[in-house]
């Protein structure tokens, strides 16, 4: 699909299906989501402009995503994608900068995409060059990318409350259980999404260091700014990614260890039980033998007296161990 916008008396107009060449020339941003061979095409023989293929774009060199032919740009990074459809994932995008057009190439919809569409109806003056767009859609993505950051934290905030209200709280095992491992979930989720997250901020510091290092006619001058702003902001988000992942880490041993010592004291019990059991299992086996020269059986009070010495044996190791402190 090609969706072409261009402004027109001030005006957004955006054309989609399959624009004209001439159409496709004045657009000021080509936006081409799972383009065909024939969408391809066009876009290359109106522009005069090769259209990475999604081949291409899945390689992963510096060489092969950041290069420049002429004074046309093409930059490629994965962007994180799905996050409100709960089905994230990764997705490489392409940016080809010419002096009069950018072109993206994807094959997903970051929701800064549609945001940004949405933006520029409202504001035409934000495809008032094809680089000030590169720029603003990045702008875009950066704002995405720190909302899911700190979306991620409050996740773990509420994964924080609940590991530890379970580990003090006096709520059946089962309930327990079930919360450790809701948390687990979370904690996981959270580590996956950090790490996509990472892989973009990544992608976009690796952009914008090449870009900014750019002296060809594609950068304007007065964007030089917007360039710097946003390898601050970049930065920062990576830093602040990087807390979430050391705090998911820290959270993470913090629940097995939870988990851990549940299961310790579970096995500890059955530990106690098992031994507390040996000696009375020891005497109900000598006098379960059939033979017959034993004296007890016929004592009138050998059967009591076994229980009682059974019941004894079960109950002295039982106040050793509570006397030691392992109880």
């Amino acid at each position: 699909m090609i969706q072409a916008y261009s402004v027109e008396q001030g005006q957004m107009v955006l054309r989609d299906g399959m624009p004209s060449s001439d159409q496709l020339r004045a657009a000021v941003w080509i936006d081409l989501l799972h383009p065909s061979r024939d969408e391809e095409r066009a876009v290359q023989e109106a522009l005069r402009v090769e259209v990475p293929t999604r081949e291409e774009m899945q390689e992963i060199e510096s060489s092969s995503r950041l290069y420049k032919e002429g004074e046309d740009l093409f930059l490629t990074a994965n962007f994180l994608y799905g996050m409100d459809a709960g089905e994230f994932g990764s997705t490489a995008i392409s940016f080809v900068l010419t002096g009069t057009t950018l072109i993206t190439v994807r094959y997903a919809t970051p929701k800064a995409f549609p945001v940004f569409a949405a933006r520029c109806q409202k504001a035409p003056l934000l495809l008032s060059s094809p680089d000030g767009v590169m720029l603003h859609l990045f702008e875009q993505i950066v704002d995405r990318l720190a909302d899911i950051l700190e979306k991620i934290g409050e996740n773990m905030d509420r994964a924080s409350t609940k590991s530890f209200q379970a580990a003090r709280g006096d709520m059946k095992i089962a309930l327990r259980s079930q919360a450790l491992k809701e948390v687990l979930i979370t904690l996981g989720q959270v580590g996956e999404v950090t790490t996509r997250a990472s892989e973009t901020l990544l992608g976009l510091n690796r952009i914008f260091t090449f870009v900014g290092a750019e002296k060809g006619s594609s950068i304007r001058r007065e964007n030089q700014g917007t360039i710097k702003t946003l390898v601050r902001d970049v930065r920062s988000l990576v830093e602040h990614a990087n807390f979430l992942n050391n705090r998911a880490t820290f959270l993470l041993d913090a629940v097995l260890g939870i988990i851990n010592v549940e299961q310790n004291g579970i096995i500890k019990t059955f530990t106690v039980v098992s031994v507390a059991l040996m000696p009375p299992t020891l005497i109900a086996s000598i006098y379960g033998m059939n033979f017959q020269h034993m004296p007890e059986l016929s004592w009138t009070i050998g059967y009591p007296l076994a229980l009682l010495l059974m019941l004894c044996t079960g109950v002295l190791p039982v106040l050793y161990f509570k006397r030691k402190g392992w109880l």
